[in-house]
């Protein structure tokens, strides 16, 4: 863990240390104090503090996982899972499509200081989380610089906040992806969010139930930028096809963060934030070393 900390400090912007708090929202309810007292409103919250479970719900959370311990995947099984891991998730994704889990709309709620600090974003994050609830790092580690864009700087900017020029930015990045994405690096000055000032990478983004919860907020925060990735080609694909979906303020792409030889389409240490949420625990523990 100490190493895994370690890297993804390292990805982060040079010079910038993580606080946490960055900005003077803080979640109404903080960690540490939500005691559940009245059962009916457990779904108030996305999580309790200093739960107790009685003996007879340990007792029969312990046959639960007694039963499913019962049978075990066969090694050649596991060895096969493991090796064609994205292929099984592409049949997932396939399936399921953007259905299978919800928007993490408590994300900002409980964790604000993703979020740049601004008070018009702050605002947003507050409102759109709580009206939610009333209705209802990575492995940066590349030492590789980005892939050429084929287009000017002055398309990228010109390209903010319009149906015609979002689609004009995803045509010049698409290509990030390709075979000039897989060779390595080519020198360039420019890469997607390059006049951004603050930028987040999410690691494992799946069908982007944490990215458009964050790319509605940015909204209102044109000088940041999304980056998520995922090592299944059909959730990047369902996040490029979402309809909130804007490659002015964000890029979507196809990575593997076990790989450490894999580029990315950014230099290292410009990232404010990296999230990894329910990552670590779908990756095979030998496999974190990478990380």
């Amino acid at each position: 863990m100490n190493m895994i900390w370690r890297n993804s400090t390292s990805c982060l912007r040079l010079g910038k240390v993580p606080q946490r708090y960055q900005s003077d929202y803080h979640p109404a309810v903080p960690l540490g104090s939500r005691i559940l007292t009245d059962p009916a409103k457990v779904f108030e919250h996305n999580m309790w503090d200093h739960m107790q479970w009685s003996n007879e719900e340990e007792a029969a959370a312990r046959k639960k996982v007694k039963e499913n311990s019962a049978v075990r995947v066969l090694l050649e099984e596991q060895v096969k899972f493991e090796r064609e891991a994205s292929k099984y998730w592409d049949t997932f994704y396939k399936i399921h499509k953007n259905k299978f889990f919800k928007d993490r709309n408590w994300l900002l709620r409980e964790f604000p200081e993703i979020l740049p600090f601004d008070k018009k974003t702050e605002e947003k994050a507050r409102e759109s989380s709580w009206d939610h609830v009333k209705t209802s790092a990575t492995n940066c580690f590349s030492r590789m610089h980005c892939p050429t864009v084929p287009e000017e700087k002055s398309h990228y900017v010109k390209s903010f906040g319009s149906s015609e020029g979002q689609s004009k930015t995803e045509s010049d990045f698409s290509n990030l992806d390709s075979e000039k994405h897989k060779k390595g690096p080519m020198k360039t000055e420019l890469f997607p969010g390059s006049n951004a000032s603050f930028r987040i990478l999410e690691v494992g983004c799946g069908a982007g139930n944490s990215v458009f919860p964050i790319l509605n907020t940015l909204q209102n925060s044109p000088e940041s930028f999304l980056y998520c990735c995922d090592f299944a080609s059909g959730a990047v694909e369902l996040v490029k096809s979402h309809s909130s979906y804007r490659a002015a303020q964000c890029f979507a792409f196809v990575h593997d963060v076990c790989d450490d030889g894999l580029p990315y389409p950014f230099p290292d240490g410009i990232l404010d934030v990296i999230l990894l949420v329910f990552v670590l625990s779908s990756i095979h523990p030998d496999r974190t070393l990478f990380i």
